[in-house]
């Protein structure tokens, strides 16, 4: 492989899954199923107050859930999509927006943490229209968190969202997924994928090996993260 030294500060500032993370739906790969149905949703106001999206590491749980939260709260959506040039959207991809919450289960999975989401979701959305709360990895929670989380998601405010990410289904409560509209990701395939790398790559001005971005695409397992 051929062009900017990885040594560069500038070059490695930034890793490529976060730089090339998809920003619309328009963006998102191997997983239209989900991406046309959401957009749809937003297009036409119906918003459900939660969801559940399950499926593999690097399918685009957590990147989907971001889009959401973008969109609900865009000024100017453009047939379901986030325009990313609002004010609302400017300051969503710069991480400056206070009324998406992301709390990742993993490392915060105990009744505290739930407790403290159940303090303050009645509180009216500071900056947008919308208050979204991301909860990734959301089988780590301990039983006592999901039993407390599951009231609030019985009789959540009007302007709150609630999208849960996990790769392990099986673990979340039932009377949880039960209140949640459900997608499964699928893995990535390793076509899509290929045709992904090579877009980026073009685009960052790096000379590859097709055979090399394929060997890449097919050992990644159908994440698009790894890859």
């Amino acid at each position: 492989m051929t062009g900017q030294a990885i040594t560069d500060p500038a070059f490695a500032a930034q890793v490529f899954y976060r730089k090339w993370r998809p920003s619309s739906f328009i963006q998102l790969v191997g997983q239209e199923h989900v991406s046309s149905t959401l957009r749809q949703s937003i297009k036409q106001g119906r918003i459900s107050h939660s969801y559940l999206f399950c499926g593999p590491r690097g399918s685009g749980k957590t990147t989907t859930a971001r889009i959401i939260a973008k969109g609900v709260n865009c000024l100017d959506t453009q047939e379901g999509d986030p325009c990313d040039v609002c004010t609302n959207c400017r300051s969503i991809n710069g991480g400056q927006f206070m009324d998406i919450i992301e709390l990742d289960a993993a490392s915060n999975r105990g009744i505290d943490e739930i407790r403290d989401i159940r303090e303050k979701v009645n509180f009216a959305p500071a900056q947008g229209q919308r208050k979204v709360y991301i909860i990734d990895e959301a089988h780590m929670l301990t039983d006592a968190a999901s039993n407390a989380f599951l009231k609030t998601l019985e009789e959540p405010p009007p302007h709150v969202i609630f999208v849960q990410c996990t790769t392990e289904a099986h673990r979340i409560l039932p009377t949880i997924i039960s209140r949640c509209q459900r997608f499964d990701f699928r893995r990535i395939g390793s076509e899509v994928i290929y045709g992904r790398l090579t877009d980026i790559t073009e685009a960052e001005g790096v000379n590859v090996d097709p055979e090399a971005i394929r060997l890449v695409a097919h050992h990644a397992a159908g994440s698009l993260r790894d890859a």
